[in-house]
This record gives C-alpha cells, sequence and structure tokens, in this order.
C-alpha cells in the first residue's frame, strides 16, 4: 500500500525543484534554462554584472588545486623531518635531527678558528709591523669594523664622529695621542674607570669662581676656535692663570694629560658660552669604559689599528 505525499512534502518539494531549476537561476532563460555565453571565452555567465562587466562560471583552476596539494604534502614531509611540534620545555626533532642552535655555535667556532691564523699575530707583534702588512690589514679591518660597530658606535657614532659627550674620533685631536699604542692603552684601561691602571681626565669645577669671571671666561673660550678671544683682556689673564696648566698656553691642548683643545670643532661637550658656563660651574667626569675584560689583547689592539686609521688627516699628537 502506498500513501500519497502530504501537503507539507509536496511544497518542500516543490521548493526545492524551484532551488535547482536552471530555468531559476540569475541570468538564465525562462523558457529554456540556458545563460549568457560568453563569445570570448565560450564560457557561459553567472548572471552578475556590475557596471557592465559579467561575470564567468570558470572551472577552478587546476594549477591552484595542485599547488594546495603539494603545500599539504610538503607539511606533512617537514613535519616527520624537521623540528616541528613543542613538547613542554622542548620540541621533536624530527628524523633528520636539526638543530638551529647547535649549528649556530658550530659556525662561530669554525669561524672563530679560521680567523684564529691571522688574529694571533695581533697580540704578539708590534703595531709598525702590523700595519706595514697591506694583505694582513686588509684581511683584518672587516672584522675591526664589526668589533667597532658592536662595541664602540653606540657611544662615538658608526663612523667615529662622536657628539654630545663622547669624543670625535676620526680627526687629528686626542686627549693622549693618535698613535695605535697609545689608542690601545686607552681602550684596556679605560678613562676614569673601575681599573687600577685607568687613565684620568677630569675637568674641575670652578664653581668657587665669582659668576661674573666664569661669564667673562666662558665668552672667551667660546671665542677661541674662531680667533676672537683676547689673550691680553681680563678674561685672557684669567684663562692663563686658572686653564693653560691642562690646556695650554693657546688652549691648542697637546700635554697629554686628557685635557681636550680647545682651539678646534673637536670639543666633547660643546663650546658655546651657556655650555662653557655649565662646564665651569659643574666640571665635567666622563667615563671611558675598560675593556681588558671583555675583548682579548689581540682585539683591543685590531680595535686600536682601526681606530688609528679613522684619522684621515695624520697622526694627532695632543
Amino acid at each position: 500500500m502506498m500513501l500519497s505525499p502530504g501537503p507539507y512534502c509536496k511544497a518542500r518539494a516543490t521548493e526545492m525543484s524551484n532551488l535547482t531549476d536552471p530555468r531559476n537561476l540569475p541570468g538564465a532563460d525562462p523558457h529554456t534554462g540556458n545563460r549568457k555565453i560568453d563569445p570570448v571565452t565560450g564560457y557561459d555567465t553567472t548572471g552578475h554584472d556590475w557596471g557592465g562587466i559579467t561575470e564567468l562560471n570558470t572551472a577552478f583552476p587546476r594549477i591552484v588545486i595542485w599547488a594546495l596539494v603539494l603545500t599539504f604534502l610538503y607539511s606533512v614531509v617537514a613535519w616527520i623531518l624537521l623540528p616541528a611540534w613543542p613538547i613542554g620545555r622542548d620540541y621533536t626533532r624530527g628524523l633528520l635531527g636539526l638543530d638551529q642552535g647547535k649549528e649556530a655555535v658550530e659556525g662561530f667556532h669554525d669561524l672563530s678558528g679560521a680567523r684564529q691564523d691571522w688574529l694571533s699575530r695581533f697580540e704578539g707583534e708590534g703595531f709598525p709591523a702590523l700595519q706595514s702588512d697591506a694583505t694582513l690589514m686588509a684581511t683584518a679591518m672587516p672584522a675591526a669594523a664589526r668589533l667597532f660597530s658592536d662595541n664602540c658606535a653606540a657611544c662615538h657614532g658608526t663612523l667615529g664622529r662622536g657628539g654630545p659627550g663622547f669624543p670625535v674620533l676620526s680627526d687629528d685631536s686626542w686627549l693622549w695621542s693618535g698613535d695605535a699604542a697609545e689608542i690601545a692603552t686607552t681602550i684596556r684601561h679605560g678613562i676614569n674607570a673601575d681599573d687600577p691602571d685607568t687613565r684620568y681626565a677630569e675637568m674641575p669645577s670652578f664653581d668657587w669662581m665669582a659668576r661674573s669671571d666664569r661669564a667673562a671666561l666662558a665668552e672667551f673660550v667660546a671665542g677661541l676656535p674662531n680667533g676672537s678671544a683676547d689673550f691680553g683682556s681680563p678674561a685672557g689673564v684669567l684663562f692663563a692663570e686658572n686653564c693653560t696648566s691642562c690646556h695650554g698656553e693657546t688652549g691648542a691642548g697637546g700635554l697629554g694629560i686628557g685635557a681636550p683643545p680647545l682651539t678646534d670643532a673637536a670639543v666633547i661637550y660643546g663650546q658655546d658660552p651657556e655650555t662653557v658656563m655649565q662646564t665651569l660651574r659643574r666640571g665635567r667626569h666622563g667615563v671611558m669604559p675598560a675593556w681588558s675584560g671583555r675583548l682579548s689583547d689581540a682585539e683591543i689592539n685590531l680595535l686600536a689599528l682601526y681606530v688609528a686609521q679613522l684619522d684621515h688627516h695624520g697622526k694627532g699628537t695632543q
């Protein structure tokens, strides 16, 4: 015995028929169910139209399907062969057992061993002999540049041009000397540093001096670079009585005691009257850290030769 479908079933079937009937699709002919065919490509259209641009009913590109399949297969292979999944504080090593941390350490040791052949010369040979070996210097200077960038550039700049509070290293003005051996001593023991053999360079405070005298002296010092300072003036007398023992009679330095020249542009803190006034009132006590505990003797000597070469105008003898 067969039961006839109820009214709900008939309505549902009619609704499904309408959804699948090609004559009811957007852009289809209401009699035949065919949609418009694009004359250029031969594909039928979806019935969607955006300002005269009609969407084609094209098949999904096979190359994309293959790309997705290959990508999935590669991910599975990589998951099996390479380190992939974290497991607590560790991770799966994969069948190849690769370890980037171990590879990095091994690469560092290989590099260190390769450069040790020439780096060892910087520990035992004198600076003149090292500087005269053009082949050695050509090999070593790129490594020296990296040393400078890693350890010195933060204060002195990538090109050694210094900045407020930090000396210029690329000119011919030096607190002690531009000789590589002297530079190595400064790097090794520092200036005003926590090292038993550190060098000392301190500008004392002249707060005891009358403010009017300090102001006159500041104007005098500010005029030294452009030659406008009058040594016969009262301010010049103040300079002679209080400053020449460190900076020299003309302010040119050159005494090798850590006192900078006051007659050129290589002023550490600035030489406008306001800055000089602040220096006279509070003094200066800049610190150059000692690197003997952080760099090897060979690296310090290599770095000293690099800094000495930054002086493009010849060796200073301050």
